[in-house]
């Protein structure tokens, strides 16, 4: 009964999206394409499953445990293997003529392209299953469900967009004498205190927030707000202007400025794959990029998972060998990108990362359909107070700040590494938005208004602790 519950749930599921499951989804084309965002009981109606009991559905798959036993079957019997490549069908007369001739042998599998990672199949769809039927049970003030139709079935997908983290974290408190969020890169810690904390009623006097220095020494590190470049040109890398020729040649020149002092490693984060590639294009054309490659080696962070290693190796014995081997060359430049692959969980220590460069501020796409949802969700239910931003702004701040500190926090790795961290856009320099960086970089900022002072700042800085190192 239940397992007849399930595939008519699963039906529906793709009927909302306007697709058929008699049909092959990478060949349904949809005509009603875009994201939508619907409440949970409008989402239900709609599909026409608010007739069944999904707390009853979630139950029996908690008890049966089908998601785990249809797990064990395919890990025993193997999901992950590629489907093999079609090859035309030969018809034993054919078969028999193709043998006959002389250095004719089977055709052979196509190889995968370079860069082409075989995508393993998920070994149990049924668990995300699963945890979509346990999100459908929540509140319907509580969560939105994301409707996103592609052009084909196979592209489109269903999600759901938790609005109110507090309710299952309320559980947690209750039953705890103590809760503990520990993380190395948690600044701005305000969405904790007021969006999980407080909404799940853990009263003020209770909670104590700790955060400790860097082991490292003062003056190993030299953050800078750079307000204009070397042209004067300011520095102001908002939506509308960040794409300027003249604001793109300022980053550029900047850059070649840096590595005509910085040894080893320099790591350039863009806001973007989009706007990265952008600028390196128009650096190529203006002849910047030429400029760049004679003191270091370019490197650009791959969007392709697997790539990313290849890259990293290069980058890494680039270094190693232009820092033994004397020359013009003197390390190399890496174009990553914030929130990316390389801008967390990657460890830049010593050469790898003598300077971490930060363009402009990575603010969220603020037209994402879940973004604008969670805004107008928070500035509804929490209070806003007096003289802050309202509470739907301040997450986009947070937001963005919180990739930022994960951006430059890939240096300075250990207690005698140093490196220097130069962010590149005026609004650094504002109080509210220095005021979100972790405090032993917040403590230890100059905000330079004119690109020579900071320019004389870096080669000093680096000039001193590449020749005690």
């Amino acid at each position: 009964m239940y397992i007849k519950q399930i595939l008519y749930l699963l039906e529906k599921f793709v009927t909302v999206l306007g697709g058929n499951i008699k049909q092959n989804p990478n060949t349904q084309s949809l005509s009603q394409t875009g994201t939508e965002l619907k409440t949970i009981n409008d989402f239900l109606f709609q599909s026409q499953i608010d007739n069944i009991n999904l707390f009853k559905v979630r139950r029996y798959c908690e008890k049966s445990m089908v998601s785990r036993k249809l797990f064990g079957f395919t890990e025993r019997y193997g999901a992950v293997l590629a489907p093999p490549r079609e090859q035309p069908r030969l018809t034993g007369f054919q078969h028999f003529i193709q043998s006959l001739q002389p250095g004719v042998t089977e055709a052979p599998t196509a190889p995968v392209e370079e860069g082409e990672a075989r995508v393993p199949r998920p070994a149990s769809p049924l668990m995300h299953i699963e945890g979509f039927l346990e999100a459908l049970t929540t509140a319907n003030q509580d969560g939105r469900v994301m409707l996103s139709r592609q052009g084909r079935l196979s592209q489109s997908s269903l999600k759901f967009l938790l609005l109110n983290p507090a309710v299952p974290f309320a559980q947690v408190v209750k039953e705890c004498r103590a809760v503990v969020i520990a993380g190395g890169t948690m600044q701005p810690v305000s969405d904790f205190r007021e969006q999980l904390l407080a909404c799940a009623g853990v009263e003020a006097e209770r909670l104590v927030e700790f955060s400790c220095g860097h082991v490292i020494p003062p003056d190993n590190i030299l953050p800078l707000v750079l307000c204009s470049g070397p042209s004067n040109q300011q520095l102001e890398f908002t939506y509308l202007k960040r794409e300027l020729p003249q604001m793109m040649d300022e980053t550029g020149r900047i850059l070649c400025n840096l590595c005509n002092v910085v040894p080893g490693g320099v790591i350039c984060f863009f806001p973007s794959y989009e706007y990265q590639r952008q600028v390196h294009a128009h650096w190529d054309k203006s002849g910047l990029l030429a400029r760049l490659a004679v003191r270091k080696k370019i490197f650009q962070e791959p969007k392709r998972a697997n790539q990313v290693e290849q890259v990293l190796t290069e980058y890494s014995r680039c270094i190693q060998c232009h820092g033994q081997a004397g020359g013009m060359v003197n390390g190399a430049l890496l174009l990553s990108v914030v929130g990316g692959k390389m801008s967390e969980g990657i460890n830049f220590s010593d050469d790898l990362g003598r300077c971490v460069v930060m363009v402009g501020l990575p603010y969220p796409n603020i037209k994402s359909p879940e973004l604008q949802e969670k805004m107008a969700y928070l500035d509804h239910t929490l209070p806003r107070t007096p003289g802050q931003a309202p509470p739907g702004k301040a997450l986009v701040e947070n937001l963005c700040m919180k990739a930022v500190n994960q951006s430059i926090g890939r240096a300075i790795r250990h207690q005698k590494d140093f490196a220097s961290i130069v962010l590149l856009d005026q609004r650094y320099a504002r109080p509210p938005i220095l005021a979100k960086l972790p405090a032993w970089i917040r403590d230890r900022v100059e905000v330079k208004a004119t690109f020579g002072p900071a320019f004389a700042a870096l080669r000093k800085f680096h000039h001193e602790k590449s020749g005690l190192s």
